[in-house]
């Protein structure tokens, strides 16, 4: 990539398009805050029933989190916050975590171009 005017920007665009893509959010609403402030997240929304457990087995949450932190160590480092808190629930997610990995998900929407500039 050749620098304009001195500068250099990197951004993943592409790399976003495909993980929006691969999770089948390219048709959702964009929102423009990481997370907002209703997520308040915590050990107490894990699953405690053996249909919660089954249904979230079927939820891609790891390989989100995965890819999403991929995006954050290489451009996106306005990622970092939202993923710490999110990544905390790897073990064992449950609906109300899913839903703010959808929500970071519609952020990226909207700001899939954002990235490093040198």
């Amino acid at each position: 990539m050749r620098p304009r005017n001195g500068r250099l920007h990197l951004s993943q665009t592409k790399y976003i398009e495909k993980v929006l893509e691969k999770f089948n959010m390219v048709n959702v609403k964009p929102v423009s805050t990481i997370l907002d402030s209703h997520f308040n997240l915590s050990v107490k929304q894990s699953p405690s029933t053996e249909a919660e457990l089954e249904k979230m087995k079927k939820i891609p949450y790891t390989s989100t989190v995965g890819y999403l932190i991929c995006a954050m160590v290489c451009t996106r480092r306005d990622l970092a916050q939202a993923l710490s808190m999110v990544s905390k629930y790897m073990s064992n997610p449950g609906t109300d975590h899913w839903q703010s990995i959808k929500w970071i998900l519609r952020y990226l929407k909207s700001t899939r171009n954002k990235g490093i500039m040198f």
